[in-house]
């Protein structure tokens, strides 16, 4: 049986203008990025070791807080979407407030905890000499607290959908909640897990105001892309269009990679 042909309406006007306005409204500063991209000497600006220093420690500290998030925030999800306890929903609106906090108070709420004078800070310099702010590892917390709710919210999105019977099935074979949640539930929500990693990823491999309050602006230690960006700014424009250029092409790739399960096609 064919389907039969979907009518073609009219957009109102009042609709159409408001609408093209606000596609232009984000697509003409991209647009002037691009236009403005030095591009015959882009090559050598992208050899360029302050450019690939900073994208190297761009992608390894975005990557150890995926995995920190992932470690984390997956047992996290699965609490909020599986266990019944009091104050769930709580816990959830504290998961979330990450996504709404300027990420400048984020870095400072990260001082106040992980600084030498901190609350826990202060402990672990004095029984460990571990000191978290202002070093490579610092750029990893801020990256990751700023990502993990992504992740979060993604993977209690998978776990909410996935059909519970299957972990039914597993616990009155007699398998346990480890076996089951390793083999039955897992596989299960997989391609949510590997969404929410990539959105979380892209989201620490972005981040700007907790990093730089958090771990400073040092470079090749703490000095990121957005970072090297805003310094950029500063003393040479054209290297910092090639650096927001990267960042760009990374962004556009994992809109294109997520379109369907994030954006959904006609």
């Amino acid at each position: 049986m064919t389907r039969p042909a979907r009518r073609r309406q009219r957009v109102p006007l009042a609709l159409l203008l408001p609408a093209g306005l606000g596609l232009l409204f984000l697509v003409l500063p991209l647009a002037g990025l691009l236009v403005r991209a030095p591009w015959t000497t882009l090559p050598r600006r992208l050899t360029q070791p302050g450019v690939l220093t900073a994208l190297r420690l761009s992608l390894e500290t975005a990557t150890a807080a995926t995995l920190l998030c992932v470690a984390l925030g997956v047992p996290l999800a699965w609490l909020l979407a599986r266990v019944e306890f009091p104050g769930r929903r709580l816990v959830r609106a504290l998961v979330t407030v990450p996504l709404v906090l300027p990420p400048v108070v984020g870095g400072v709420a990260l001082l106040l905890v992980f600084g030498r004078r901190g609350l826990l800070g202060s402990w672990l310099d004095a029984a460990f000499g571990v000191t978290l702010p202002f070093t490579t590892a610092g750029v990893v917390l801020a990256e990751a607290f700023v990502a993990m709710p992504f992740l979060v919210i993604a993977v209690e999105g998978a776990l909410r959908g996935a059909d519970p019977r299957y972990e039914e099935a597993a616990a009155t074979l007699g398998a346990g909640r480890w076996t089951t949640f390793t083999r039955v539930t897992l596989p299960l929500v997989a391609p949510g897990v590997a969404a929410g990693a990539v959105l979380c990823w892209a989201r620490a491999l972005g981040e700007f105001g907790a990093t730089i309050t958090f771990a400073g602006n040092y470079p090749g230690r703490t000095q990121t892309m957005p970072l090297a960006v805003y310094l950029a700014l500063e003393t040479d424009v054209q290297a910092a269009i090639v650096l927001s250029l990267i960042l760009l092409t990374v962004s556009v790739a994992i809109l294109a990679g997520l379109r369907d399960r994030w954006v959904g096609t006609t």
